[in-house]
């Protein structure tokens, strides 16, 4: 079945099959538009217009040193608006990935849903189909991946995925997410990308030590029988 026949685009990874860390998180999962770099409503069109937000190079240099997976998740609904051409999008996101290469950073992989809302596709965020893709690829437990991203369809794809979502203030949608996290304390919210990668820094260390008796429990577990 062809990429575009999933609605799926995404750039093979280099590091595949590398990278399988026994830790709390297997990896990170990223959105684009008011998380790297500024969401426009007319839609980043060119090269141009990829305007990065402050920080977000050294934030995706930090992810890096993690060892994890760092996968892009985007919708671009311009493409399927006829706004804007698969080709142009891919060469914006080749120019992402070498800004990022650039600063010490990588990311991975990226998947990406052309469709506007009402194609009624599996991949558009909020549906998780995207996510879902990714974790078959890469081999992945969703409830052991963490999602960074800034709107409510970011928020609604990473739960119903099960992953853990971290938003970020810096997109369109930050007066929303305000007032949800004002209602839901279960909602992480952060000021931007750095902020979240020092909230994932202190919640895998936070949780490694389960994982560590874990394994010892299944250690001890096999040498009593």
């Amino acid at each position: 079945m062809q990429d575009n026949d999933r609605c799926l685009r995404r750039l093979p990874s280099q590091i595949a099959g590398e990278l399988r860390p026994k830790r709390p998180v297997e990896a990170v999962f990223l959105d684009r538009d008011g998380t790297l770099n500024v969401e426009r409503a007319d839609y980043v069109k060119s090269i141009e217009e990829l305007v990065l937000l402050p920080g977000v190079l050294d934030a995706l240099a930090r992810l890096a040193t993690f060892d994890l997976p760092l996968i892009l998740i985007t919708n671009q609904s311009a493409i399927g608006r006829g706004i804007v051409s698969h080709r142009r999008v891919e060469r914006i996101h080749h120019h992402l990935r070498s800004l990022v290469h650039a600063a010490q950073g990588r990311i991975d992989a990226i998947y990406l849903c052309p469709h506007p809302p009402d194609a009624g596709c599996d991949c558009r965020k909020p549906k998780p189909g995207l996510l879902q893709a990714a974790a078959n690829d890469w081999q992945l437990d969703l409830a052991r991946c963490a999602f960074i991203g800034d709107s409510m369809a970011d928020l609604g794809a990473a739960r119903t995925a099960g992953c853990q979502p971290i938003l970020v203030r810096t997109g369109r949608q930050a007066q929303q997410l305000d007032e949800l996290a004002h209602r839901d304390p279960t909602v992480v919210l952060v000021n931007d990308l750095s902020a979240a990668v020092d909230w994932l820094e202190q919640w895998m260390k936070a949780n490694s030590g389960e994982i560590a008796l874990g394994a010892q429990a299944h250690s001890s577990s096999h040498t009593a029988r």
